[in-house]
């Protein structure tokens, strides 16, 4: 082993707005005091209670979000819910919106958060995800 994740980052054009944004879709703490992260107006942090790898947000003034299905497009993040119609409206009021719903049978949805980035919502029982 080389080292271990220590945090995810997303470049957007606030970094308030999407730490915000994903306080309500995961819950944690934002800017949580951290001899680790120097936070301020460019850079964000948001840290889950359980001890995932902290989400972080840096602020990039010509951000172009990616495009969902294009060949460029590098990753999204998938997130496991319980009920997934109940967390499609919540995040819709968020500020996420749908960029495929798949269809009633298909146990994800894909949104795009409010700075562009991708990412799924999953059924928590799926067991064949893709």
């Amino acid at each position: 082993m080389i080292g271990s994740l220590q945090c995810v980052v997303l470049d957007c054009p606030d970094v308030m707005e999407l730490a915000t944004f994903y306080q309500g879709l995961l819950g944690g703490e934002i800017n949580r005091p951290d001899p680790q992260w120097a936070v301020n107006d460019a850079w964000a942090t948001l840290h889950d209670a359980s001890g995932a790898p902290v989400l972080a947000f840096q602020g990039v003034a010509d951000h172009r979000p990616p495009v969902w299905g294009a060949p460029e497009q590098q990753f999204h993040l998938d997130v496991r819910v319980e009920d997934l119609e109940a967390a499609h409206h919540a995040v819709l009021a968020l500020g996420a919106w749908q960029l495929d719903d798949g269809g009633a049978d298909r146990a994800w949805r894909i949104y795009a958060d409010p700075a562009g980035h991708p990412f799924c919502l999953v059924r928590h029982s799926a067991r064949q995800l893709y």
